[in-house]
């Protein structure tokens, strides 16, 4: 039998000997049964809520390939620890005709995929409950519950035994310098985009490292995030504001606000750097400008037909509305000639009509079409057929089962 390794660690293995000890024992076992091992795929120090692993996904793509007859990994949650994860890769293996075999399970059938699945499951939940207990423990004692904002520095240090103390934070002088002069500038009634443009002329570094932007100065109010709109600035922490949520369609993190009762606030005067005078003179901006364009927040969805679609030809940035009739690049507005100098505009309905006929001329020809459309039947036919496939070895598999059950109901009244 050709046999693929995987190994993978995360949260409760944060450890890169840990993968190369899964390998080392998956490979002991495949010697033992005369197995070939031809690959191994690995993800180091990656989450298994989640499938957006490469090493996971090159091993289902291998799999459909008929690269290999066996996966071996030393237990299930090594491959996911989410419930439809793993039966989604179980139906792929079992559809490729790959079995899948770990050290803590032995050969993994259904019955595996729901029992272990749902404590999969279960033990996500708790950790991050844990997790969740942690940090509001810290944050109520005056700590930093993770992250670090821009005029601060993480103060390391560490107990008797050498463990790390976590969520201390000191003032850095010469940012904070750079946040008040953001505060006392937007209080003058300049606007954010000339504030980060005037930044990156004189090389000023941002946050991220790279250039200023209005929206690293603006932020979102309502989620706290933004110069303008950071709290701790005037020593308040705030913590619990949002929650991560799973895409089950895409599998990234989407983050949901949480209601305001549910916020943890503690004051920590020791990190105040902007004077309150100065912060409320902001918020009063902030107060009349929302006044003027009660919906300036609101508005989110594409209002014009190629709203987030068009890239600027010299800095690969977006090109956006820079009024009521044309586009322009957003970079060049946003940060400043230092980081793209291409001032070019292109009236809406002008680029909007070149892109229309673009796509009449060349994906309406009546030859693309029948290409088209006897590709799409293609696909259609064989997803049927991969349908079919499982679905029948669904039926199959559900029969055995029942046997089984059958056979330990009758063992079990024999004695």
């Amino acid at each position: 039998l050709r046999v693929a390794i995987y190994a993978r660690y995360s949260s409760d293995l944060q450890s890169d000997s840990s993968v190369e000890d899964q390998v080392r024992l998956c490979t002991e076992l495949a010697k033992s049964k005369a197995w070939e091992v031809v690959d191994c795929y690995t993800d180091a120090g990656l989450s298994g809520a989640s499938l957006m692993r490469p090493g996971i996904q090159a091993l289902i793509a291998d799999a459909l390939a008929d690269k290999f007859d066996v996966v071996l990994a030393e237990a299930l949650d090594r491959i996911s620890r989410d419930q439809e994860d793993i039966a989604g890769v179980y139906k792929r293996m079992e559809f490729a005709g790959v079995e899948i075999v770990t050290l803590s399970e032995g050969e993994i059938s259904s019955l595996h995929i729901g029992l272990k699945g749902t404590m999969n499951a279960l033990f996500l939940k708790d950790l991050a409950d844990k997790t969740r207990r942690g940090l509001r423990g810290r944050v109520e004692r005056g700590k930093s519950g993770g992250g670090i904002a821009y005029g601060y520095d993480v103060v390391k240090r560490f107990d008797e035994e050498g463990n790390p103390l976590r969520g201390d934070r000191s003032i850095n002088e010469d940012q904070a310098a750079v946040v008040r002069r953001i505060f006392k500038d937007y209080a003058r009634n300049q606007s954010p985009r000339a504030i980060a443009s005037q930044l990156n002329t004189e090389g000023v570094p941002s946050p991220s490292g790279k250039t200023w932007s209005q929206s690293a100065i603006n932020g979102n109010r309502r989620r706290g995030t933004g110069i303008l709109n950071n709290g701790l600035y005037i020593g308040k922490l705030v913590w619990n504001r949002q929650r991560f949520i799973k895409d089950p369609d895409t599998g990234k993190r989407v983050t949901r606000l949480n209601d305001e009762s549910e916020w943890i606030t503690q004051e920590v005067p020791e990190l105040r750097i902007v004077p309150q005078e100065l912060w409320d003179k902001a918020k009063a901006r902030q107060k009349d400008l929302d006044a003027r364009k009660p919906g300036l927040w609101r508005r989110n969805r594409p209002r014009y037909l190629l709203s987030g679609l068009i890239k600027c030809g010299e800095c690969g940035g977006g090109y956006s509305k820079i009024n009521t009739t044309h586009y322009g690049c957003s970079a060049t507005r946003n940060k400043g000639e230092s980081v793209c100098t291409n001032r070019k505009t292109i009236a809406r309905d002008r680029l909007e009509g070149a892109v229309l006929s673009a796509l009449q001329t060349h994906l309406m020809r009546e030859d693309l079409v029948e290409v088209f459309c006897e590709e799409y039947a293609n696909q259609m036919n064989t997803l049927r057929a991969e349908r079919d496939r499982a679905h029948n070895a669904h039926i199959a598999e559900k029969k055995r089962l029942e046997k089984d059950v059958d056979n330990l109901i009758q063992s079990i009244r024999d004695g």
